[in-house]
């Protein structure tokens, strides 16, 4: 398997949209009450999409201008961070509904777990 810097970005921006759907997919179903995505595939799809854009552009810049945070909280920031991410995804696409700034948290902790899984098994 290549590793990430062997994929070059279009090969990260594909991978990381797989494991952004599928994470958004499996919270979606574990918290239905709380994530929505209009329990159609293209719906996922497009989510996943764009939740991979924001993580690839925007959360880089989030992650340095929280580096007081992150070292303060010796990362844990992070997770707020992931669900900063969610709640943005959330809002840039309607039929991706996320109830509260806790369920982009939570959703955004499921997306980090399939990401890390992933991660494991392919390596």
């Amino acid at each position: 398997m290549k590793t990430a810097n062997e994929r070059g970005f279009l090969g990260n921006l594909l991978v990381r949209w797989i494991i952004c759907s599928f994470g958004l997919w499996i919270a979606a179903g574990l918290f239905s009450g709380s994530v929505s995505l209009q329990n159609n595939l293209s719906a996922v799809i497009v989510a996943g999409l764009i939740l991979a854009l924001i993580n690839t552009t925007l959360k880089p810049l989030l992650v340095v201008m929280s580096v007081p945070f992150i070292v303060l909280t010796l990362g844990l920031f992070m997770i707020v961070i992931n669900g900063i991410t969610v709640y943005l995804a959330s809002k840039l696409y309607a039929p991706l509904e996320v109830s509260s700034f806790g369920a982009a948290i939570v959703t955004g902790m499921v997306i980090g777990l399939v990401n890390y899984l992933v991660t494991a098994i392919l390596e």
